[in-house]
């Protein structure tokens, strides 16, 4: 893993909010993630508007922390697995894979995840939009936070299956403990970022966590979801959804013009097929 310098470590625990630990512990670990998911965006934008988008630690640094943008999981979960190695943490990247258990082993590779070992290795996991805030062992079992119900169960195959809160987004991602493939992990990203049938191309996709839950934005379907349910209206100007994106998502997108010309062209489209 390619980790932060020192300074870039303490620009992003900064940008976070969050002073440089005393001790490696979960304690530590556990407000690092939180504050990491309370301050960055889990966003989309580049697949959807075919910007460049990169797997590369550097790269992830200047977009998110230094130009104010979020980031999917390859970035979500990549920036904070190269900030926990920077600042000393034995973080290990593993490759998984969203919704496998409806796409087989063709999904492993389409979401990279984190093992951070410390008593016993921990799941740390910012990268799947509206799922955990703060890391869980990485054991079989039901987990609750805030509210939401999540677990961990084994599949029939040895990996462990990640099953998101009921009103999640994804429904369950696979991973293994031990399974990393790099080569795997830069060739899905490729493809989501690229190919027609990737769910994020054909689609816009922006979440961020409150302290009840999350709200997430699909197209101009904004939504406003806590554990005891959910509501949603329309966007349905282009001034609310520039004010939406810098007030309520904490983004900074210059060309949002060109974002809602592009959502309402696929509003169009999905209206006429």
């Amino acid at each position: 893993m390619q980790k932060l310098t020192p300074h870039q470590v303490d620009l992003y625990l900064e940008r976070i909010g969050v002073e440089r630990p005393d001790k490696l512990d979960f304690a530590a670990l556990a407000a690092i993630h939180r504050a990491h998911l309370m301050t960055f965006t889990w966003e989309a934008l580049d697949a959807f508007m075919g910007w460049p988008s990169s797997v590369d630690p550097q790269t992830i640094f200047t977009k998110m922390v230094t130009r104010k943008r979020g980031g999917w999981c390859f970035e979500m979960n990549g920036l904070l697995g190269a900030a926990l190695d920077g600042l000393g943490f034995r973080v290990t990247r593993l490759c998984g894979g969203v919704d496998r258990e409806k796409l087989g082993d063709a999904a492993i590779g389409n979401h990279l995840t984190l093992r951070v070992d410390l008593d016993r290795p921990y799941l740390a996991e910012v990268g799947l939009a509206d799922a955990i805030v703060e890391p869980v062992p990485m054991a079989i079992g039901p987990l609750s936070q805030r509210g939401f119900d999540f677990s961990i169960m084994p599949t029939h195959d040895s990996w462990l299956r990640f099953y998101n809160h009921p009103l999640g987004l994804a429904r369950s991602f696979d991973f293994r403990a031990d399974h990393q493939d790099e080569t795997a992990l830069a060739a899905a990203q490729a493809w989501l970022m690229r190919d027609s049938g990737s769910p994020f191309t054909g689609t816009l996709a922006i979440l961020r966590h409150t302290r009840e839950g999350y709200v997430s934005l699909q197209n101009n379907r904004f939504r406003t979801v806590t554990a005891v349910g959910d509501v949603e209206h329309l966007i349905e100007t282009m001034d609310e959804f520039a004010t939406t994106l810098s007030d309520v998502f904490a983004l900074d997108v210059p060309r949002h013009g060109q974002v809602w010309v592009r959502v309402q062209a696929v509003l169009s489209h999905n209206k006429a097929a």
